[in-house]
């Protein structure tokens, strides 16, 4: 069973069943093609059919969804979702009450309500709802008893109802006229000072479109993208530890980036700390720059300390393919213990996964093509649970059921020591100030960085690496800055998408 705090709500597939938009097409297949590519949760809608035939469709969409490790909630029937045994409900102003269906499905089953003023938000929220759907947001041909339209300004507001009455932490999704050409306008107008939307549902844009696959891809790239202001503004907020275990050739920088981004760094490389770091609330970066025998002791022993706290550790095996020796310690490293992100350059991520690959120092010269390091990328997740940040031209990160694509950055990281040791930083204190999702954590943080890079390298005073590490700090900074102040322009440069993993068995 999908528990509810783990549910992602970036891209909430409802169904729509009706000629108009499903067309002539299975039900089934259009779903199945919507979570390849991308689809988070679903919501089966048919209100008015006959009972026996939801249900049998129900059962088919659960095995599908299933396979997909995502939930399957049942509009309005609960006798249905109850039958079906799937993961809960979502109910109307209009239908079933809350208590009734709770006491229909019991504990552990999620139960959303949908909610077009504060009142209705709040009402659902002390009867215990999971989660949200606040609309009708524009008016839609998909749902004919809208009961008013309240725009993005009108979600903004309930969420800012929500975060003032103690309910900050409920999930919530807009819905009503929401698709690829507004997600990101609708997302970025819906902010509330001290809550946003955690993802968008739709109906047609999916379902009535000619590749749902595309499309949902397409969907959860422009969520992923609009929520990298939120990352940006939790690490600020929260100020997370960034404890990095590096080699001194980068310590300083690194504690430089970390304050930039306003995070708060210590490098100890001195494992006896790590208990006590731990229950700071940070992240634990590994970076392999120097691998010594007492060195690799500490690593372990700090990386366990962070395991025991239930703290994000994030792992450069820098140069792992180079010497016997770093094979070993990978090895030792990866047997140790679980990483929450796991980032590297293809020779180094081709050395985790087994091949033999001869590195010149920590370098490594491209051999495989954009979709070959997603395949690595996502096989290397599935493996170690891990997400997995695969460095280059082109950065990508998996978290072996979603792939995506970076696409920012500029050549001068790539002339500087210790930008990928940087990155890592980065990487730590985005997935310690934003546990709930953290191939999107990272995915921000990669963006930020490489944002903060191309704006930096453009600068007049820049000639060359010397005068562009001072203006990538500025940069970063002041991204940090612009957006806490609500200055969202630089998030115009943001490259996220999500791509396309063939399956392979």
């Amino acid at each position: 069973m999908v528990k509810p705090a783990a549910v992602d709500y970036s891209v909430y597939l409802v169904t729509d069943s009706t000629p108009a938009i499903l067309g002539d097409r299975d039900l089934c297949d259009v779903v199945e093609a919507s979570l390849r590519g991308g689809v988070t949760i679903v919501q089966y809608r048919d209100k008015h059919g006959e009972r026996d035939t939801v249900v049998q469709t129900a059962r088919k969409l659960h095995e599908i969804t299933r396979r997909h490790g995502v939930p399957l909630l049942i509009n309005d029937r609960v006798d249905v979702a109850v039958e079906v045994g799937c993961e809960g409900v979502h109910i109307g102003q209009d239908d079933i009450e809350y208590s009734k269906a709770r006491e229909m499905l019991g504990e552990g089953k999620i139960i959303g309500v949908s909610a077009g003023s504060i009142d209705e938000a709040l009402r659902a929220c002390a009867a215990g709802a999971d989660y949200l759907g606040i609309g009708t947001v524009f008016a839609t041909a998909t749902k004919k008893d809208t009961k008013s339209i309240i725009g993005p300004q009108g979600v903004s507001t309930i969420l800012s109802a929500l975060a003032a009455n103690g309910h900050g932490g409920i999930p919530t999704v807009c819905i009503g006229g929401v698709n690829a050409s507004n997600t990101r306008q609708v997302m970025a107008q819906s902010v509330s000072p001290h809550k946003t939307l955690d993802g968008v549902a739709v109906v047609s844009a999916i379902v009535a479109a000619q590749d749902p696959a595309a499309a949902a891809r397409d969907l959860l790239g422009k969520v992923v993208a609009a929520k990298v202001p939120d990352v940006v503004q939790a690490v600020a907020r929260k100020g997370p530890l960034s404890h990095n275990m590096t080699n001194l050739v980068v310590q300083n920088f690194a504690a430089n980036v970390a304050l930039s981004i306003g995070a708060s760094p210590i490098m100890s490389n001195y494992a006896e700390e790590a208990a006590d770091l731990a229950k700071l609330g940070g992240a634990l970066v590994i970076n392999m720059g120097t691998v010594t025998p007492e060195g690799l002791k500490n690593y372990v022993q700090a990386f366990q300390a962070y395991n025991a706290a239930g703290r994000p550790v994030v792992f450069d095996p820098v140069g792992a393919g180079a010497t016997a020796v770093r094979r070993s310690a990978v090895k030792t490293l990866l047997s140790a213990g679980k990483f929450t992100v796991i980032k590297g350059n293809e020779g180094e991520l081709q050395t985790l996964h087994g091949v033999s690959v001869t590195q010149h120092g920590v370098d490594s010269a491209s051999t495989l093509t954009l979709p070959q390091k997603a395949q690595l990328a996502r096989s290397l997740s599935r493996v170690h649970g891990a997400v997995v940040l695969l460095t280059g031209a082109v950065d990508v990160l998996s978290d072996g059921r979603r792939t995506l694509r970076v696409d920012n950055g500029h050549e001068l990281l790539g002339m500087i020591t210790g930008t990928g040791c940087t990155l890592g930083t980065t990487v730590s204190a985005a997935v310690a100030a934003y546990p709930g999702d953290k191939l999107v954590a990272a995915a921000a943080a990669t963006a930020m960085f490489g944002v903060a890079a191309e704006m930096a390298a453009v600068r007049t005073e820049v000639r060359g690496p010397g005068t562009f590490v001072p203006a990538f700090l500025d940069e970063l900074y002041a991204i940090r800055k612009a957006t806490a102040a609500g200055d969202m322009r630089w998030l115009t440069m943001v490259k996220v998408q999500v791509m396309d993993v063939a399956e392979q068995e």
